[in-house]
């Protein structure tokens, strides 16, 4: 399964969301259209948050699972960009973070969607220690009105919970083989 880039919830009444069960996913998809448009995500990883931090913010541990191409430089205004077979690149920019608990990008979307990669949404991911396990929770946000952000907000949908399942699978399996996911000889 080939990852495609990534890319507040407020509890009040007034919000109406619609469940998007993912085919055989761990991986629990809310789309928000009040009182702000957002997509939230949530899975279970199973290890420690210091392992999934590790993973999920270093260039080492991104190409583990993302990509063989990952660079991370974790501080503000740093890269976390997932450079794919083909000259593809997704991820964003570091808005800000806190070690273990959370990190906020700028998030870049595919390059078929043209308006908004330039203009970008927020993608905040939160990392909680649940016993042994993490629950990352992905809140997407900073969507605008118009055709093409309506498609890149199904596009992201299904792409960021394959994004977070891939997550989850390198915990599950270990890390990814590049040559068997993808042909990329091993260096």
């Amino acid at each position: 399964m080939k990852a495609l880039g990534p890319l507040g919830l407020l509890a009040l009444g007034a919000i109406t969301f619609a469940q998007t069960p993912v085919a055989q996913s761990p991986v629990k998809v809310t789309r928000q259209s009040a009182p702000d448009k957002a997509l939230i995500f949530e899975v279970t990883i199973p290890a420690s948050r210091s392992a999934v931090w590790q993973a999920f913010t270093t260039s080492d541990g991104l190409s583990t699972w993302l990509t063989p191409g990952a660079v991370v430089d974790l501080r503000k205004g740093g890269e976390w960009t997932a450079h794919f077979p083909g000259g593809k690149e997704g991820g964003g920019t570091i808005l800000s973070f806190v070690p273990e608990e959370e990190l906020t990008l700028s998030a870049m979307a595919p390059e078929r969607f043209p308006t908004v990669r330039e203009q970008r949404t927020t993608a905040k991911f939160q990392f909680a220690a649940d016993g042994e396990s993490t629950v990352v929770r992905l809140v997407q946000t900073g969507w605008k009105s118009g055709e093409e952000w309506d498609q890149a907000y199904d596009y992201l949908a299904k792409g960021n919970a394959q994004l977070l399942a891939t997550l989850r699978r390198r915990f599950t399996d270990g890390p990814l083989d590049w040559e068997k996911e993808w042909g990329i000889p091993k260096k």
